[in-house]
């Protein structure tokens, strides 16, 4: 809105109304402060904040038994996920160019470590387009005393992997149960492992 004011000078008459630009609203000033505020604060919680380790997606193989899983290990040996019915196994998709898997293997070796002894969960890494020498130089610094399948087949393809790293957590019985993507840490693991035999445990009851 055009404010209008009498201005007195010499050059310009008394009466006459000379045009102002319009002042801006301290109502706009104030909002724009605080819009600014916000911008602020809202960039130093992302900078300052822990970044997420571990995402649970949506996967079609839940509630089903997984797609087999056998290959060659780095160590020359074989593994046959059948093999392992009885336990949990983490079947984990990685590769050392990916900076992700990196951050995430401190905690599968923490979680592998921990259930070593009871033997009542594993890992198994499948190789996603890496070459063995680099995967044996990482297992070598970084540690992981657990098999590592060099040649996967179509396993990346039965299972879905889109982007590494992707895992999957299968139950004792073979189902599929959980997958992660762009990391997991040993605590989120346990805790649906935890969730999961207390409710088998609950329907166990229930069915008595």
């Amino acid at each position: 809105m055009t404010e209008l004011v009498e201005h007195a000078g010499d050059e310009v008459g008394d009466d006459e109304v000379v045009e102002v630009a319009p002042r801006r609203s301290r109502v706009g000033l104030v909002v724009s402060a605080v819009v600014a505020v916000l911008a602020v604060a809202f960039v130093a919680v992302l900078a300052t904040r822990e970044p997420a380790t571990e995402r649970r997606a949506r996967s079609p193989l839940i509630g089903k038994v997984a797609p087999p899983l056998v290959g060659e290990t780095l160590d020359g040996g074989t593994f046959d996920l059948d093999d392992h019915r009885g336990r949990w196994v983490v079947v984990n998709f990685f590769a050392t160019w990916c900076q992700p898997c990196v951050e995430e293997h401190p905690e599968l070796v923490e979680f592998h470590e921990a259930h070593r002894a009871a033997g009542d969960a594993t890992v198994v890494s499948v190789v996603y387009d890496d070459r063995p020498e680099a995967v044996a130089a990482f297992f070598e610094r970084h540690g992981g005393e657990w098999p590592v399948i060099t040649d996967g087949g179509l396993a990346p393809v039965d299972y879905g992997v889109v982007k590494v790293p992707e895992s999957y957590l299968v139950s004792p019985n073979g189902t599929v149960v959980r997958k992660y993507i762009g990391g997991v840490t040993r605590d989120a693991i346990e805790a649906d492992i935890d969730a999961l035999e207390a409710a088998a445990a609950e329907a166990g009851s229930g069915d008595a």
